[in-house]
């Protein structure tokens, strides 16, 4: 628990601060709205967001009616302390339109300047499996089927063993960037999501959170 003074934060003119919520997963902005002390005293009191309507003049939880909650994992101020940032896991879209995010409007893409993710990878491995491209890798893979599939997964977790074996970290990334592929290919082939594989890892942390706290409190007893 981090004990911080909500009265330091710098509030407007009509006792309100904008509040950016970004999902804790993608980091994808979610949306901007406003909270006042009230609003953002229940949002940590809940671990909810709760926010200021300035068209209704009223406080809302979010989901409180959709049911697309969103659970707090953190709330950070900026340096000037007059915005927050809020980190969330979200049950359902974050937009009244049912979108995930409120930002759906492009307004300008660079033709140099590209942004990668795994999010992103995945969906071009999946559109090679769909929508078959003649001359693709990804796509000769996928007409060639599991067994293929799994062929390369083994080969390239040798290639890690041997690079990482030899102690060449520059090989060593590159082998694991090439099974990291191999295993998303295999992922899109069974209908596995990177979001399973998100649960799954987050499900282990927090059974290895509470065995900590279990071995530590045996040691201070």
């Amino acid at each position: 628990m981090i004990n911080f003074d909500i009265d330091s934060l710098k509030f407007d003119e009509k006792g309100l601060i904008p509040a950016i919520v970004v999902d804790a997963e993608t980091k994808d902005v979610l949306t901007l709205a406003y909270m006042n002390r009230e609003s953002l005293q229940i949002s940590m009191e809940k671990e909810l967001t709760c926010f200021f309507s300035r068209s209704r003049q009223k406080l809302w939880l979010k989901g409180e009616t959709s049911g697309n909650y969103q659970h707090i994992v953190s709330i950070t101020a900026d340096c000037d302390r007059d915005a927050l940032v809020v980190l969330v896991n979200k049950d359902g879209p974050a937009c009244h339109l049912g979108t995930d995010s409120c930002f759906t409007n492009p307004v300008f893409e660079s033709d140099t300047n590209h942004a990668f993710s795994l999010a992103g990878l995945m969906k071009l491995i999946e559109g090679r499996k769909t929508e078959k491209k003649e001359g693709s890798y990804t796509t000769y893979l996928f007409e060639k089927g599991l067994d293929k599939i799994l062929k390369k997964v083994g080969e390239e977790s040798t290639e890690v063993i041997i690079a990482g074996k030899a102690e060449d970290k520059a090989e060593t990334i590159y082998e694991i960037a090439d099974l990291t592929y191999h295993v998303m290919v295999l992922m899109i082939q069974m209908g596995i999501s990177l979001e399973d594989i998100h649960s799954e890892l987050a499900r282990r942390h927090v059974i290895d959170h509470k065995v900590k706290q279990e071995k530590m409190g045996g040691q201070q007893g």
